[in-house]
Formats: structure tokens, C-alpha cells, sequence
């Protein structure tokens, strides 16, 4: 059985957004045909002081729980890659389909998967773009991973799902990655590159 993984953001000791870890947890676990769920707050207990990256990793059982200090990744280049085969659809703890893609990046920062001419992630978050003749951010309808960030901000009404074709990203204003560890993070600056 596959190793799969929850990225939980630990601040001062506190564990954010949990509900939304514990509901794709249970998710994955179903679609295995498991229906006994833990809680995954008895299995945190994060440092007191300072921003830490939480890893549980799991199947039908916990089988590991580490923190490691939190450092953003600085993005500001995008290399688009290609890949119309790729399926991501639960977090695994391997994924090294995403890191064969991520091998070709040809000195940027990060890539940007385009699957069957469509956006649909970064190699470690989602993404959203900000369109200014509606005044909303839209994120791909499809991504590979629907990550517990993006779904808490569509629950919340501020984040729209669309289909973004490849050729229309460059007509967007603005761009933002979205995970468990950035949140919701603007780009200052970032181009893409083919």
C-alpha cells in the first residue's frame, strides 16, 4: 500500500486548518475502502515557537509525523512544462512524476504543468490568476491535487474555479500559489517561460 501525505502549517503551536487536513485525509483513506478514520490532532504536537512544516505521513495507519522549520521558496520564474499523461489527483508521500517534471525547470524557479493544453499546478502548489475585467482570482478547474488551501478559499467564495488555456495566462494581472505552508501568496514579480 502507497505512503500518502498531509503538509500541515504549525505557528507558535497551533495546527491551521485542520478540518480541511482531517476531511482529505479521510477522503484518501475511503477511496482505499477504509472506513476507520483517526483523528490527526491527537498525532500533532508542534514546537511552541516558530513556523513549522508538519509531514504525516500515512495509509490505514499513521506512520510518521515530522516538523521542519518553515523557509519560503523565493518564486519568480515559471518554466512551463507539458506532461498530458500525469494523475495526481491524493497527495503521496513519492512523486516522482512531479519531480521528473520538475528536473526540467532549465534554471527557473519552478514549473507550471500544462496538461492537455490546460494551467493546472505548480510542482508544489496551486495556483490562481487574477482576471481585472471580472475582479476575482480563478484557479484551475482541474488541477492535479485539490489542496486544502484552494478549497478553503473556494468555501469562502474568494477564489473561482475556470478552465485556463495555456495561451491565455499571459492576459492576467496577477499571480498567486496557494498551499498549506504560503497560504494565499502573490507574486511580486514572475514570468513564464517555455
Amino acid at each position: 500500500m502507497s505512503n500518502f501525505l498531509e503538509t500541515i502549517k504549525c505557528v507558535d503551536g497551533e495546527v491551521l486548518n485542520i478540518k480541511y487536513h482531517q476531511k482529505r485525509y479521510e477522503s484518501v483513506l475511503n477511496s482505499l475502502g477504509c472506513d476507520e478514520f483517526k483523528n490527526l490532532s491527537d498525532y500533532l504536537q508542534p514546537p511552541k515557537w516558530g513556523v513549522y512544516k508538519c509531514r504525516v505521513v500515512y495509509n490505514k495507519d499513521i506512520v510518521d509525523v515530522t516538523y521542519d522549520e518553515y523557509i519560503k521558496k523565493e518564486i519568480e520564474s515559471f518554466k512551463l512544462v507539458f506532461d498530458n499523461d500525469i494523475e495526481y489527483a491524493q497527495k503521496k508521500a513519492q512523486r516522482a512524476e512531479i519531480d521528473a517534471l520538475y528536473e526540467k525547470r532549465d534554471g527557473c524557479d519552478e514549473i507550471l504543468i500544462i496538461k492537455n493544453l490546460l494551467v493546472s499546478d505548480t510542482s508544489i502548489a496551486n495556483i490562481a490568476f487574477w482576471d481585472e475585467n471580472h475582479g476575482m482570482w480563478f484557479t484551475p478547474k482541474n488541477p492535479l491535487l485539490k489542496g486544502t488551501t484552494r478549497q478553503r478559499l473556494l468555501d469562502e467564495g474568494r477564489l473561482f474555479e475556470a478552465e485556463i488555456k495555456v495561451h491565455e495566462i499571459r492576459k492576467f494581472t496577477k499571480v498567486a500559489l496557494l498551499n498549506a505552508m504560503v497560504d494565499f501568496d502573490i507574486l511580486e514579480r514572475y514570468e513564464f517561460l517555455i
